[in-house]
């Protein structure tokens, strides 16, 4: 064993799965539970999909459950989900299920992995490409390269619809509509910005506002709260997975993969 195997083995494995990306059928920016549980399904169906994550540690917020307390809640209608990723839970009380956060943080990364997913991490989306009033792909870069101020170009990939999964930031969105001046399929045409915390209606208005906020971008999870003016929720997650499995639905019907 030489140094420089191991080093051609990182470098080629990494190019094969960056290759893949290039031309995406559908990229996923931010790696929490909606993002990777639409991925996890939109995979399974042959889709290419591509997650990309500016952290180390792909997730999102379930990792540190509730004030750093490991576990979270997910409402009972949203169990199919985590059967469907092999996630288990106990039954606490009126209608809710408890999870442990690692297992269910881990449990998802490793399930939508195993499904063919690509996830790249320390990988962030810095713009978008946008041909003709539609947005078409990302501008991505090494997320170290923006802590560090350091004036690196970035790549690009294609895509038949990027999602903005970034949660509360709801970077991807944000970004757009400073820079384009465009009019979101929001009531003010805008990002309306998150509110306050009120766990039921957040919920709910999490899942009814995953959709295309503008022609090849949709949004789902915690950024639809800051699209749209949703509450906040706290470390209760059902919404996070119901919002994933419709946003799987919208892309089947929204696009075809470039594979057919």
């Amino acid at each position: 064993m030489r140094e420089i195997d191991i080093t051609r083995g990182i470098i080629e494995s990494h190019v094969a799965s960056l290759q893949r990306a290039v031309e995406s059928d559908v990229v996923i920016v931010g790696a929490g539970p909606s993002g990777l549980v639409a991925g996890g399904y939109l995979a399974e169906k042959g889709y290419n999909i591509t997650i990309l994550e500016k952290r180390l540690s792909p997730g999102g917020g379930i990792w540190g459950g509730g004030m750093g307390y490991k576990y979270v809640i997910i409402q009972h209608e949203a169990t199919k989900i985590l059967d469907d990723f092999d996630i288990p839970y106990e039954s606490y009380d009126k209608g809710l299920v408890c999870v442990d956060a690692i297992t269910f943080a881990s449990g998802l990364i490793f399930q939508a992995t195993k499904k063919g997913v690509n996830i790249f991490n320390l990988t962030m989306c810095e713009d978008l490409l946008v041909r003709e009033g539609r947005v078409v792909g990302v501008v991505i870069n090494n997320s170290l390269a923006e802590i560090n101020h350091l004036p690196v170009d970035p790549l690009t990939l294609e895509a038949r619809a990027v999602v903005d999964a970034t949660g509360h930031e709801h970077d991807v969105v944000r970004t757009f509509s400073r820079k384009n001046d465009v009019e979101l399929n929001t009531p003010t045409g805008k990002p309306l910005g998150e509110r306050s915390m009120f766990a039921q209606t957040a919920e709910a208005a999490v899942v009814e506002n995953t959709a295309e906020v503008y022609p090849g971008l949709f949004v789902c999870g915690m950024s639809t709260a800051a699209v749209y003016g949703g509450y906040r929720m706290g470390p209760i997650f059902g919404g996070m997975l119901l919002s994933g499995e419709k946003l799987a639905g919208l892309l089947v019907n929204a696009c075809t993969p470039f594979s057919q």
